[in-house]
């Protein structure tokens, strides 16, 4: 199966992010280098791409995509979490650019076998990185019930958390459970039939608090934000493209932190010292036509800033 991925605000992010030809520009989230075929069309030969992802399709669809780019091309297979350690090891001081296209990509969901999907019959899997050694399925057949629950709701924002825990538990005493279709039967069952109705796919925030936890999706951002301005030279712009309202929460909070530098209570004197790193920083979401053209862009949200 080729690595199929529309890139969301695909226009908008590289017109913001892509300042200098010449500049060396980071793709947190290569996929199949949708955003990062941009990034290279408007390098010279003197610029820089380097890509992150932990996922082997992905990286092996992007080194075939980005085989001709004219600029130097580093594609390394790594979280991005490790930003800083792999900058450092490529010997890289500061940069023109950053992008985070966050959330799970339409390659892996639309593969079966790869486990993130509700609406496809696949193993309970959902690992970005498929040598990790926590699955869907580990997490289903082995966290205790509070646990489950605990995670469904904080992850999922899932309001039937505790019912789709009891029921998972239930089932799981008379066989394990493997299946993306068996997990979906027991979500629609533990939901009351009255709030099927309406709403996304009753399985939707169950699947997404898995696969967060699965890939420790959220507790990595804060840092890894904060690690990519740092990174970044004066006048460098980060751009982060989020799909849910948890994962929108954190880099909006952070990026609000970076562009205020005191830390300070508002009626002290400041003696942190801490000074802005950015500037104000901006938001858009994707208009009418490309949502009628990819319904996955619906939720999605464009956050950048520029190092002061």
């Amino acid at each position: 199966m080729d690595f199929a991925h529309v890139s969301v605000l695909l226009k908008e992010c590289i017109d913001w992010l892509v300042t200098d030809p010449n500049g060396i520009y980071v793709d947190c989230t290569l996929g199949g280098a949708g955003h990062s075929s941009e990034i290279v069309a408007r390098l010279s030969d003197k610029g820089r791409l380097i890509g992150l992802d932990q996922d082997e399709d992905a990286l092996a669809a992007a080194s075939e995509r980005l085989k001709d780019a004219r600029c130097r091309v580093d594609i390394v297979r790594s979280n991005f979490k490790d930003l800083k350690e792999v900058l450092r090891k490529l010997g890289i001081e500061n940069v023109t650019g950053v992008l985070f296209d966050l959330g799970v990509s339409s390659y892996q969901l639309d593969t079966p076998e790869r486990g993130f999907s509700y609406m496809h019959e696949g193993p309970l899997d959902m690992r970005m990185d498929q040598d990790a050694p926590l699955t869907a399925d580990t997490i289903v057949n082995t966290y205790g019930e509070a646990e489950l629950a605990g995670l469904i709701w904080r992850y999922g924002e899932e309001r039937w958390a505790k019912r789709i825990a009891q029921f998972i538990v239930a089932e799981r005493q008379k066989k394990p459970l493997h299946t993306t279709g068996e997990l979906v039967d027991i979500i629609k069952k533990a939901i009351p039939k009255g709030a099927r109705k309406e709403g996304p796919h009753p399985a939707k925030r169950t699947f997404q608090a898995l696969r967060i936890e699965v890939n420790d999706e959220l507790s990595i951002l804060d840092q890894v934000i904060e690690d990519a301005v740092n990174a970044l030279r004066p006048g460098g712009r980060i751009g982060v493209i989020t799909f849910q309202s948890l994962e929108d929460r954190i880099v909006k909070q952070k990026l609000t932190q970076l562009a205020k530098g005191c830390v300070c209570p508002p009626h002290m004197p400041c003696v942190c010292g801490k000074k802005p790193l950015i500037g104000k920083p901006g938001s858009l979401v994707p208009g009418d036509a490309e949502v009628e053209m990819n319904p996955r862009a619906r939720s999605a949200r464009l956050r950048f800033a520029e190092r002061l």
